[in-house]
């Protein structure tokens, strides 16, 4: 190496490993300037945890509501438009056959269990409720059985902790719920993420019917009327990172897409074989060929929405635009 050379900027990166970034965490796609340390956390949400409470990585994967909420709390990062994980959320949520919920209005003074007040699912959907069935989300009790990841975070009234040593699998079975979300959001896990929490008590929302059975018809309709594509993940860098190296964003953000750009030509192919492959192909059938937009101009309704959303649902204090929350890489 050369005296003038620049050594590579050591990085310690938590992000789980998805079919568009398995060329980065293997190394066949570089990062300009980076020597990347890829660290397994599992599951990943429990890393979200680490990074708001302890900033405990340079880079890392994190929902974006608790990003938003985390960075409008003076959280030392900020998020790059990257994101990780797309999907809709008119699916997920739901209800008890005895509940008298035949419409989503229906779900005003009863109690709905969710994860956590914050988690991105139950935002989103949320917003879905109110902005397309006029529900009043403030006249829903929301039932959690988890801490928020941004411990300082104030909850609204209506925000209810589940009773000791009940999680939402038990109370919407003993009928205390009306409605819960499924899967990590809600009654597919029982307690704070932790390793195989996937494999907790999955099976429950068998024993409920969805509150939108038709859901995938609504979704289709839903992003050709509104062009809302919702993120459900993105990344961010400890802003001492940006101060130090600031071509660090401009080398991750084109080594993501790069790594993503070969696992889209590997779905095309049908050489690939991640789980996700087939809710790519059913996303493409909806938005288009690239099922994993970045850049923040490509996903500014989704931005805004999202803000918007946890603005009414109180979870921040003030609106803010894409560009206060979010890195343009082309700038840096």
């Amino acid at each position: 190496m050369s005296s003038d050379a620049i050594a590579p900027v050591p990085l310690k990166i938590a992000m789980a490993t998805y079919g568009h970034t398995a060329a980065l965490k293997q190394g066949i796609v570089p990062i300009e300037g980076v020597a990347p340390e890829f660290v397994e956390i599992k599951p990943i949400i429990s890393a979200f945890r680490r990074m708001v409470r302890d900033v405990e990585f340079d880079v890392c994967e994190m929902a974006p509501a608790t990003y938003m909420i985390a960075r409008a709390a003076g959280a030392p990062f900020k998020a790059l438009p990257v994101f990780i994980f797309r999907r809709f959320h008119h699916a997920g949520l739901v209800v008890r056959r005895d509940a008298g919920v035949r419409s989503p209005a229906d779900l005003e003074q009863k109690r709905v269990g969710v994860r956590g007040y914050s988690v991105t699912t139950g935002i989103w959907t949320r917003g879905i409720l109110s902005d397309d069935y006029g529900v009043s989300n403030d006249a829903i009790t929301w039932v959690v059985d988890d801490e928020e990841h941004v411990a300082s975070l104030r909850l609204p009234d209506n925000v209810q902790k589940s009773p000791e040593g009940s999680s939402l699998v038990d109370l919407i079975a003993q009928g205390y719920l009306s409605a819960a979300f499924t899967g990590n959001a809600g009654i597919g896990r029982a307690g704070a993420p932790k390793e195989g929490w996937q494999a907790n008590p999955s099976e429950a929302a068998h024993h409920y019917d969805e509150l939108f059975p038709d859901a995938a018809e609504r979704e289709l309709e839903w992003y050709r009327r509104t062009g809302i594509y919702p993120i459900h993940g993105l990344l961010v860098i400890k802003d001492a990172v940006l101060e130090q190296h600031p071509h660090v964003a401009h080398a991750l953000f084109d080594a993501f897409v790069e790594s993503k750009n070969r696992y889209l030509a590997q779905l095309a192919a049908g050489s690939s074989d991640f789980e996700t492959d087939a809710h790519y192909h059913t996303m493409q059938g909806i938005v288009g060929a690239d099922p994993l937009p970045y850049g923040i101009e490509a996903n500014r309704p989704s931005i805004d929405a999202l803000i918007r959303y946890c603005f009414e649902q109180h979870l921040l204090p003030r609106s803010f635009t894409a560009e206060e929350l979010f890195i343009n890489p082309l700038d840096q």
